[in-house]
């Protein structure tokens, strides 16, 4: 239990903090669904356009204390070879 004035209020922006991180990474992590269910169809152009979304999306977190710009960086570079590997196989 904080006795503190200061650890008080500590206490009050974690929760305030924490809540915010929540409601951004569900959104991060809505849109990489979305993304994916796009791969699983074979939508190519729903695919392509969704990896946009979704890297803005991340990028827009990673610029936060939300997620740490190379885990951003990760992520998208993974699911961008999820596209361009979906596109070689549309492709050939």
């Amino acid at each position: 239990m904080a006795h503190s004035l200061s650890a008080k209020k500590r206490v009050r922006q974690n929760v305030k903090q924490r809540t915010t991180n929540r409601a951004r990474k569900s959104q991060v992590k809505g849109q990489i669904k979305q993304l994916e269910t796009a791969l699983e169809e074979g939508n190519v152009e729903a695919a392509s356009t969704e990896l946009r979304l979704t890297a803005q999306k991340l990028d827009k977190v990673a610029s936060t204390s939300t997620m740490h710009k190379r885990t951003a960086a990760r992520k998208k570079s993974r699911l961008a070879k999820k596209v361009n590997a979906l596109k070689a196989k549309q492709g050939g």
